[in-house]
């Protein structure tokens, strides 16, 4: 092994420095010769151990003379990011994304048809990044004792009520005895109505009868099926109901309704979770994947042709629908600090409302990343 000039006068430099420490011992009055001598050990072997690894430094990069220091948090990446998604706007959300890393196995995307497939997933640490209802990320930070946190919103209100047939309904209060299709009971939907119907003097459990199925599809069916009732849908199965029928309607606008109550907060439908422990052992790869996601966010907004193209081949809906929808489904990225703003806001509402809504507390400061 070549050690250079520079490294000699480092080693030189040791030895008279364990050279002095041995001469001063013998002058010193409290004897404590072997102390001092023991420290000239110590200098000695962690500057030995700079050098060695400076050695090792130069023989692989000979011609670089910059010096890296070793970082006490080196960048560790997953082998693989498993990501969950819901079919919608969630998912249509990331689609550009999907879709770039098709080629190489960096992600693995699971679109799923309900929330509860993805709740199991979460808490059992078997995906690591979620986009899941508002109102669900906090019910899993409470159950998991802070065991997620929200990375980003996704979707504003995205909800509406249909009518098939002749429109009879005009405000919130003509939803009064009507019988009302809907999915995502537990989630951002079953509150978000329940609280629009409260807000307008309808007894949620009484005063209407709210039909819950287990995916979005199964109520377009039924209002398909069922001339003159009514149905909460979110894009893009609206566009898809009005694709198959012209006598579906849109009536309501839950957004506007929520808007309509004035009490300070938006309608968030829609975020984007990820497991601490994830976050805590992979922050750069966390950071990456928000950043990625943003630019899928901002691809789909910009090209809504080619976003739609890449919505059908991924089986999210039909491409024709995808185009039509697109234009109302809220698809936002807001992270930070007007994250926790509007969600904090939107939350502190269902808390007021219903505590179990969003897990019986309202989640602390640490549930926001990057605010």
């Amino acid at each position: 092994m070549t050690i250079s000039k520079k490294l000699k006068s480092m080693l030189a430099a040791v030895l008279c420095m364990g050279m002095l420490a041995g001469c001063s011992s013998q002058g010193d009055p409290s004897g404590s010769s072997s102390e001092t001598s023991s420290q000239a050990e110590k200098t000695v072997e962690d500057t030995s151990s700079a050098v060695a690894g400076t050695v090792s430094a130069e023989e692989s990069t000979p011609e670089d003379t910059t010096v890296t220091l070793p970082t006490d948090e080196p960048t560790v990446q997953p082998e693989v990011i498993r990501v969950s998604a819901l079919k919608g706007p969630t998912a249509m959300g990331m689609i550009k994304m999907m879709d770039d890393e098709s080629e190489n196995d960096s992600y693995q995307f699971t679109i799923s048809g309900a929330a509860d497939e993805i709740t199991p997933a979460v808490i059992q640490g078997n995906t690591d990044i979620a986009c899941v209802p508002a109102n669900l990320a906090s019910v899993l930070y409470n159950k998991t004792g802070g065991g997620v946190r929200v990375l980003a919103i996704n979707t504003l209100g995205v909800l509406y009520i249909c009518e098939n047939g002749e429109p009879t309904i005009a405000s919130a209060a003509d939803l009064r005895e009507k019988t009302i299709y809907a999915s995502g009971k537990g989630a951002t939907p079953e509150y978000a109505l329940r609280y629009i119907l409260t807000q307008n003097g309808i007894d949620p459990d009484n005063d209407v009868t709210i039909e819950w199925k287990s995916e979005h599809s199964e109520c377009l069916s039924a209002l398909l099926s069922d001339e003159g009732s009514a149905a909460m849908l979110p894009q893009p199965f609206v566009t898809t109901a009005q694709t198959k029928s012209e006598g579906v309607n849109v009536v309501l606008d839950l957004n506007e309704e929520w808007a309509s109550i004035n009490n300070g907060s938006a309608l968030v439908t829609g975020v984007v979770i990820a497991r601490t422990e994830f976050i805590e052992a992979y922050p750069a790869a966390v950071n990456e994947f928000l950043n990625e996601y943003s630019s899928s966010v901002e691809y789909v907004k910009d090209n809504t042709a080619d976003a739609a193209q890449l919505i059908g081949k991924f089986d999210i809906v039909p491409a024709a629908v995808a185009e039509k929808a697109l234009p109302s489904c809220n698809i936002v990225f807001i992270s930070g600090t007007e994250m926790k703003e509007k969600l904090s806001g939107y939350l502190g509402v269902l808390f007021e409302s219903a505590a179990a809504a969003v897990g019986g507390a309202l989640p602390g400061d640490d549930f926001y990343y990057g605010a």
